[in-house]
């Protein structure tokens, strides 16, 4: 793809934020690599920056087998995290911010050093982590009816949507991370199970990997960042009115619920 094209993309899919209509995928009507598909991430992050956001983290999607199976993909990718994304648990979502959002339960990594690549391994990650926090990550997507290949969702920020974070704090070596069970309920009624081995065997070398593969840009993990290891669960749907809730054994829980905008200045 040529530059021009990568900002056509970037344009595309950044104006659906806007106009509220997804985009055919662009995939369909161009040959798109991986190195093509960064290239257009990176250039929405640079206009989100321009008008005001900041970058507070990271996020690692695919990394579940329950995932790679839902869109038909073999490999993670990575996006990134905006100060406007998120959300604290218990809050009330504005539905109208979302296309086609769907829900997943996430073990979130709050960093309190830098991490830098080539090499990183996950001690580094746990001794670079302050703490472990429960979390929902609303992933949404510009293009129509979820019809993306990977480049599709890396060039549309890898379906980045929105962050749910709970309050609880919890020393990443407090509980073994890799068998902490997860639950997902709906309305109150269980749709997912899972625990933190569904993210590449062990959420920890889902950081890893991603503070290595930035590496291949000249780019780290830095201090304070939020990062998203990937779900421990399928994705699940949701539409306004409904409320979510995840539960981490060990860790704690979080929720978040739907609701239109003006329906809470009305109240």
């Amino acid at each position: 793809m040529t530059a021009q094209e990568h900002q056509r993309v970037a344009t595309e899919l950044a104006d659906a934020y806007g106009t509220r209509s997804p985009v055919n995928p662009p995939s369909a009507s161009c040959a798109m690599t991986l190195d093509d598909a960064y290239a257009i991430q990176a250039l929405q992050v640079r206009r989100w920056l321009a008008e005001g956001a900041t970058v507070k983290g990271h996020k690692v999607g695919l990394t579940s087998r329950a995932m790679q199976r839902m869109l038909g993909v073999d490999q993670p990718d990575y996006g990134h995290l905006l100060d406007t994304m998120f959300l604290a648990s218990g809050e009330r979502a504005d539905a109208g911010r979302f296309l086609q959002p769907r829900v997943e339960p996430e073990i979130a990594f709050v960093l309190g050093r830098d991490l830098t690549g080539p090499g990183v391994t996950p001690v580094d990650v746990l001794r670079a982590t302050d703490f472990v926090v429960a979390s929902l990550e609303l992933i949404d997507s510009r293009i129509r009816d979820w019809k993306i290949t990977l480049a599709d969702t890396i060039a549309d920020n890898s379906s980045s949507g929105a962050v749910v974070l709970a309050s609880r704090p919890v020393l990443p070596g407090a509980v073994d991370l890799r068998l902490t069970g997860c639950t997902l309920y709906r309305n109150g009624t269980l749709v997912a199970t899972g625990a933190g081995g569904a993210v590449l065997g062990d959420p920890v070398r889902a950081v890893a990997w991603l503070a290595n593969v930035r590496a291949a840009t000249g780019e780290a993990l830095h201090a304070g960042d939020v990062v998203l290891p990937g779900s421990c669960t399928a994705a699940a749907p949701v539409a306004p009115g409904d409320s979510v809730r995840a539960e981490f054994a060990g860790i704690g829980a979080v929720h978040v619920s739907f609701g239109w905008e003006q329906e809470e200045g009305a109240q």
